[in-house]
Parts: structure tokens; C-alpha cells; sequence
């Protein structure tokens, strides 16, 4: 495995921007047409980029839940291919992930998080996106706590997502987290 990617891009909020769907829209196609023999589900927008109107770090999340952890490996080289910096983070292991950026580790545009559809973790994700695409009151709270970590110290990337966890997983009734089909059986 490679070493933790060196993140050069500093915690800078911004405002919303409209792009960032498209920027997402613009990648998608061409990460499914690699992950499509492993995809358990769409690839999906997540994280603040997917929130309209919400302040963010100008990075688009994207979700890939995959039936086999162990087989999406051999995706690698082609996600590398067409242009995904394979950026392995502490403990994906054992939490069956993987990461890509693009373009690069450093000074990313896009966040891929490659998750097994029985991983832990990835359903929160989306029902933490989904609660504020209804919630407008909560959208205006979490960017005044993103605002505020960020002032603290813009590249103390643990501190910045403790800080928002409490908020995140005080949104995010057990009830409103989204079950996923099961991934496809095997061809015999």
C-alpha cells in the first residue's frame, strides 16, 4: 500500500457553486464505465458539493458502493488510466475502501470513496446529504461550523472533521438511514 497522499489543497470554505453538479455529472459516466463489473448501486454525488446552497471546500465527493472490495482492486490501473490518483487513506482496510482523486492527491478537483456494499459508514453518508437537501435551518448551521474549524487551522484535517462530527451525527436518525439493494450474486 501506498503512504497517506500529501493533501497540499489548504480547508478553504466557499460559497456554493452551481458548477458543482456538473462537475460531478462530467466525471461520473467515465468512473462507472470502469467500476461497472463491481457497482452495487449508481455512483453518487455526496458530501457538501451536493447540498445545494451549501458552503464547502471546493472538492466534489462521489460515492462507489461495490459488491467485492478485494475483486474492485484490479480497477486500479484503469481508474489511474483515465486520469484517478489512486490515494490509499489510514484504516481503508479495514473499512473495505478505497480512495481516488482527480487529479491528483495534492491538489484534488474530485474525492472517489470506494466502498463494499457491507461496509460500515457509507449509508450515513448519504442520509447525512439527503437530511440537508430538506433541512435549509441545518445547512445554514453547518456551514457556520465549517466557516469556524476552518478559521482554526485550515490544514488540521482531523481536528476539521471532529469538530463537524457531533453535528453530522446528531442529524442522522437511525430511521433515515437508506438500505441499498443487495449487490448482485455472482454468475454461476
Amino acid at each position: 500500500m501506498q503512504g497517506v497522499p500529501d493533501r497540499q489543497d489548504p480547508i478553504k470554505i466557499v460559497a456554493y457553486d452551481p458548477q458543482w453538479p456538473s462537475l460531478f455529472d462530467r466525471e461520473r459516466p467515465r468512473v462507472e464505465a470502469v467500476l461497472l463489473p463491481w457497482l452495487a448501486a449508481p455512483v453518487e454525488h455526496i458530501g457538501s458539493t451536493a447540498v445545494p446552497g451549501l458552503a464547502a471546500k471546493p472538492i466534489i465527493d462521489m460515492l462507489a458502493v461495490v459488491s467485492d472490495y478485494d475483486a474492485v482492486a484490479a480497477a486500479v490501473p484503469t481508474m489511474v488510466a483515465i486520469g484517478w490518483a489512486y490515494a490509499p487513506e489510514p484504516g481503508e482496510e479495514q473499512e473495505r475502501k478505497l480512495s481516488f482523486c482527480h487529479p491528483d492527491p495534492g491538489w484534488r478537483t474530485h474525492h472517489l470513496h470506494v466502498v463494499e456494499h457491507g461496509s460500515p459508514g457509507w449509508p450515513t453518508w448519504l442520509a447525512f446529504r439527503d437530511h440537508l437537501r430538506t433541512h435549509p435551518e441545518d445547512v445554514l448551521e453547518y456551514a457556520r461550523i465549517k466557516h469556524e474549524l476552518a478559521a482554526r487551522d485550515d490544514r488540521d484535517r482531523p481536528a476539521y472533521r471532529a469538530g463537524k462530527a457531533p453535528f453530522i451525527t446528531s442529524r442522522i436518525p437511525k430511521a433515515e438511514v437508506p438500505v441499498m439493494r443487495e449487490p448482485p450474486e455472482e454468475a454461476s
